[in-house]
């Protein structure tokens, strides 16, 4: 049984900053980003990305290239067959 229809009709989705559900990292990233963040450091870091990853560092590369381009949408080869499985009673020759 699902047990969050029981709640007292609370959600379950932290609506704020100020909410203890929230992962404590997310909280001081998103503090850091409110004070110390300025485009000259985010190119510093681009930049540094770009030069690692032109040097052979693949783990850069993937990162920046992630950020520059946006990741591939993930996509699936599907085979489909199909058999005729039909019961005996049932005869395609007749009409």
């Amino acid at each position: 049984m699902d047990k969050r229809a029981n709640n007292g009709g609370n959600s379950t989705k932290a609506k704020s900053l100020n909410d203890k559900r929230l992962n404590p990292a997310k909280q001081l990233l998103q503090e850091y980003l409110d004070k110390e963040f300025d485009y000259t450091k985010l190119n510093k870091i681009m930049n540094k990305l770009y030069t690692d990853g032109m040097n052979g560092d693949m783990k850069a590369a993937t990162l920046f290239l992630s950020y520059a381009l946006g990741k591939p949408k993930e996509t699936k080869d599907i085979q489909l067959t199909v058999e005729k499985n039909f019961p005996d009673w049932l005869n395609e020759s007749e009409s």
